[in-house]
């Protein structure tokens, strides 16, 4: 990106709170356009080329999702879903129409920052310096890689997907984060402190049980569901271990 200062399109009909992520994201070095209407937005999109586009899900003039399927025919940059529509159905629609990632409200302006800056990196990095994962490990590179690959499992950073034997699977926005993380770890126990605090900016106050949520969530869709799962497992005490060699 080197010096441009990074152009957001902020899609949002809530004037207090466009004005809130506005002031808030300008003072963090982005130059923040306002839009409050989903059939103004792709002439806006169009014609403005943003790095990033933060969409709210239901606008008036048109409606959110159908803004991103629209607006992917012809827009090659990161598409972030902000709304209070926290269905996983939702998440999976959103994902499937071409946003690179779901955020449901409210948000803290720490978190909505971060998911920002990552889907940047991941969206903007040469092609020549991505790398992918075999099934020997983790390849090691100062570049985080894009894609992983164990035996059957394929999750991609990219368009957010995963499959497994060759079969879609569909899973939400915040599952597929904690999926990531783990895969990018294979072989090390990650604790419950650590995943809380990439995933969300914030330390674990020991009560939040969201990521064990989403965890069996994800062994369920990954025929991992069992007293003793294989793939995804439980190191007590310690936190949740991804097994490389399960798949």
């Amino acid at each position: 990106m080197n010096e441009k200062v990074t152009q957001i399109l902020l899609v949002e009909d809530d004037a207090s709170l466009s004005d809130w992520i506005r002031d808030y994201l300008n003072n963090k070095g982005f130059k923040v356009t306002q839009c409050m209407r989903g059939d103004e937005a792709i002439s806006a999109i169009t014609r403005l080329q943003p790095e990033v586009v933060i969409l709210d899900g239901m606008l008036p003039g048109l409606d959110g999702f159908e803004v991103c399927k629209q607006a992917r025919a012809r827009y090659t940059g990161v598409i972030i879903m902000l709304t209070a529509r926290d269905e996983e159905i939702d998440e999976v629609v959103g994902l499937e129409l071409g946003a690179d990632d779901y955020i449901t409200k409210p948000v803290r302006a720490r978190v909505l920052l971060t998911r920002i800056n990552k889907a940047i990196a991941s969206k903007f990095i040469p092609v020549s310096q991505l790398k992918s994962v075999n099934n020997t490990g983790i390849e090691q590179s100062s570049i985080e890689p894009l894609k992983l690959t164990f035996k059957g499992l394929q999750v991609d950073k990219m368009s957010r997907s995963v499959s497994l034997n060759g079969q879609v699977v569909k899973v939400s926005s915040k599952e597929f984060d904690v999926l990531w993380i783990l895969a990018l770890s294979a072989g090390k126990v990650i604790s419950r402190d650590s995943l809380i605090s990439q995933l969300r900016g914030i330390e674990y106050d020991g009560f939040d049980r969201s990521i064990d949520l989403r965890i069996s969530k994800l062994r369920k869709k990954l025929g991992d569901e069992s007293r003793d799962p294989l793939k995804i497992k439980t190191i007590w005490g310690k936190g949740y271990l991804f097994a490389p060699d399960a798949w």
